[in-house]
This record gives C-alpha cells, sequence and structure tokens, in this order.
C-alpha cells in the first residue's frame, strides 16, 4: 500500500519597492518557478501599496498552494532601512553612499524622537505586537549602533 505524499503550501519572501513590482526579476523567477502568474501579484501587491512612499522596500511573504493559488502578507520595512532614511543617509543599491563603514565610525545620528516613531512603525507588525514599545526602542537602539548611527537625546 503505497502512501500518496500530501502537496505543501510553499513560502516565497520577497522584498519588492511599494508600488513597483513588476514581472522583472526578483518577482517574476522566483514566483513564475512556483507556477504563479507573476502579473496578479504585481497588481495586488501595487494596489495595497499604492499609499506608501514610492519604493520603499516593503517586505513580502508570499504562500504559494498547491494549486498554484497565493497570499500574502505584507511586512513593515527593515529597521536598518528606517534608521537610515530616518538619519538622510542616502542607500544605493542596497550600499551605503561613499566608503563609510558601518559599525566602526558614526555614519549619521537620529533622535529619540526618531526611535520611538520606528518603533511604532514595528510595533504594528502581528508577529511584533506581543513586545512592550520599550523592548522594541531598545532593539532599534541597538540596530542603530551596529549599523554605526548614534542615538542622541
Amino acid at each position: 500500500m503505497a502512501k500518496k505524499a500530501i502537496a505543501k503550501d510553499q513560502i516565497v519572501k520577497l522584498i519588492v519597492g511599494a508600488g513597483q513590482a513588476s514581472p522583472s526579476p526578483p518577482v517574476g523567477p522566483a514566483l513564475g518557478s512556483k507556477g504563479v502568474k507573476s502579473m496578479d501579484f504585481c497588481k495586488e501587491f501595487n494596489a495595497r501599496t499604492a499609499h506608501i512612499n514610492p519604493g520603499t522596500p516593503i517586505p513580502a511573504r508570499v504562500t504559494v498552494r498547491p494549486d498554484r493559488s497565493f497570499t500574502f502578507d505584507l511586512r513593515t520595512p527593515n529597521t536598518s532601512w528606517l534608521l537610515l532614511n530616518a538619519a538622510g543617509i542616502e542607500m544605493r543599491k542596497n550600499r551605503l553612499r561613499g566608503a563609510e563603514t558601518p559599525g566602526h565610525d558614526a555614519i549619521g545620528s537620529v533622535s529619540l524622537k526618531h526611535v520611538y516613531e520606528i518603533a511604532k512603525i514595528k510595533q504594528t507588525e502581528l508577529r511584533l505586537s506581543g513586545l512592550s514599545l520599550e523592548g522594541i526602542c531598545k532593539s532599534v537602539i541597538s540596530q542603530a549602533k551596529s549599523i554605526g548611527i548614534n542615538v542622541v537625546r
């Protein structure tokens, strides 16, 4: 008696600019290999991120079912991106502009108000909703120090 294999959901993690999803890489190949029509994802993603500043990198977790249907959850931008944005540091193709070395020299600074605002953004995420705002603030401050951003009062 042979056991029939049960097909499981597959998860694809993507980071796409808000309102800028297109079937070109990285979206097209990642979803196409799972049998999903990337254009359907792009239309829905762009509609759901229309209220966010264009180009903000939004992590999306796409769950692909065996029948090739999909659902996806949007998450908040990475903490490091939010910190660099608050400090006014320009990123170019996921690299810091210039020859700065994060973690060694101070490349910028943010105020405690910025840290609080970032923590409020991160607290809206379902997986972080159980943490206290103070705990998230401490995590944001630690992340700032690790990438070379000073937190000033």
